[in-house]
């Protein structure tokens, strides 16, 4: 069926005056059929509009709006079906879960609408003429794509999947189009590092400034691969190695573009064990979404915060992270104690539900959680960083909710910003 379903309609709202409601399905604006809710963006911004309306009795309204520059129509949707991936890669993370969570997290997305509407990353491997041209004439931009590698037999191998458009070409076309492109790589030791690595770097240097940014992040291996390809993990000399040379080459390539451009994700420099550059260096942060730049941004936070410290007395609060920030974490809450007389003191959680070798923040789930923290000392307050939350879901991972955690570890449990400003207000307010 054609149209979009209107969710709800907010109060006082251009489309509640017009007795417009939830339930109700939006056909039409000016006479463009709309597909999803980018359709409705793209075809909603004049400010003189017609929209046809279908009521649930099937009875066709033609509505004329007439608004202020930039007022809201009051219209809220459901968000779109994501297309499903047709790629089969051999990093994906999908294939390494555990069994017997929950079916949605079994679902792999790739959808270009999600990449511009929410900055999902796409291979537009699945993607079509169509679709291409629809990117160009409603200027989708920024998108964010996952390279991997410009050499298209090697990235066909990467995303498993034959006889795809090679990626330089589209990315070429879309530069044409004047489409922004942030890119990531998913580095795979002994696939796509070396000499590929290096000219997947310079093919995409060479579409700046179209393409804006280049991440690049290491492979993330669970315990649960069972019979998938075998892969080389990211150790620790192989960080440090890679760091070693392609910090300084970003450095140039930064000189050489008039912008940072290349950027190494955070757990290199933390599984090589060493020092960050310059948060300057990461420029507007365009990858910090991607885990590139949020350790530098957070040590630059800390010290504003224990500049402005208060003294907040003898309160007692335990602060759950992951592996990987742990040692940054800790300095900080060590340093905040003193500040604010309060005891501050982390946690580090170790994955059991996706492993060991997974240390990230945002991958511990609730049960992992209270195994680390049963029988400890836990003060007075349990802060959780949000990063550990599913979006929009208020649960974990593993569908443990604030209220079984704050049961099983008998504590309040409070989700707080993962920032140290999100830190010291909940232990000041708490």
């Amino acid at each position: 069926m054609s149209g979009l379903m209107i969710e709800r309609v907010l109060p006082g709202s251009i489309a509640e005056e017009m007795e417009i409601e939830g339930g109700d399905r939006l056909v039409s604006i000016n006479g463009h059929p709309l597909r999803d809710i980018i359709d409705y963006n793209y075809f909603g911004a004049d400010d003189l509009l017609v929209l046809e309306v279908e009521k649930p009795d099937g009875e066709i309204w033609e509505v004329e709006v007439e608004r202020e520059e930039g007022e809201s129509l009051g219209l809220v949707f459901p968000a779109p079906a994501p297309a499903r991936c047709g790629n089969n890669c051999v990093f994906c993370f999908v294939h390494q879960l555990p069994k017997g969570l929950r079916g949605p997290l079994y679902v792999k997305d790739e959808d270009y609408r999600l990449s511009f509407l929410y900055g999902n990353y796409v291979t537009l491997a699945n993607i079509g003429r169509k679709e291409l041209e629809r990117i160009k004439s409603q200027r989708l931009s920024p998108l964010y794509i996952s390279v991997h590698a410009t050499d298209p037999e090697l990235r066909e191998h990467l995303l498993g999947k034959r006889g795809i458009l090679p990626i330089l070409e589209i990315m070429r076309e879309l530069a044409e189009a004047r489409i922004t492109m942030h890119a990531q790589i998913v580095l795979c030791p002994g696939l796509n590092d070396g000499e590929a690595f290096a000219k997947t770097v310079e093919d995409l240097a060479q579409l700046h400034p179209w393409v804006a940014s280049l991440a690049v992040v290491p492979v993330g291996l669970t315990e649960h691969r069972g019979r998938l390809p075998a892969l080389t993990p990211v150790t620790e000399q192989f960080a440090a190695s890679f760091i070693g040379e392609w910090q300084d080459k970003a450095e140039k390539l930064a000189e050489r573009l008039g912008e940072p451009f290349l950027f190494l994700a955070d757990e290199f420099y933390i599984k090589g064990q060493l020092s960050f550059p310059p948060l300057e260096s990461y420029g507007d942060l365009p990858q910090i979404e991607n885990g590139v730049g949020m350790i530098p941004l957070f040590l630059a936070d800390a010290e504003q915060v224990l500049e402005e410290a208060e003294q907040l007395g003898a309160r007692s609060v335990t602060v759950v992270t992951g592996e990987s920030p742990y040692r940054y974490l800790s300095d900080f809450l060590e340093r905040l104690s003193k500040a604010t007389g309060a005891t501050v003191r982390p946690i580090a959680v170790t994955n059991r539900l996706f492993g060991s070798s997974v240390t990230v923040t945002g991958l511990v789930c609730g049960g992992d959680i209270v195994e680390a923290l049963k029988g400890q000392e836990l003060g007075d307050l349990v802060l959780v960083p949000d990063v550990m939350m599913k979006e929009g879901e208020g649960v974990f991972l593993d569908d443990m909710t604030v209220e079984d955690l704050e049961r099983e570890l008998g504590k309040p449990v409070q989700i707080v910003e993962s920032t140290p400003w999100g830190i010291y207000d909940a232990i000041k307010n708490g």
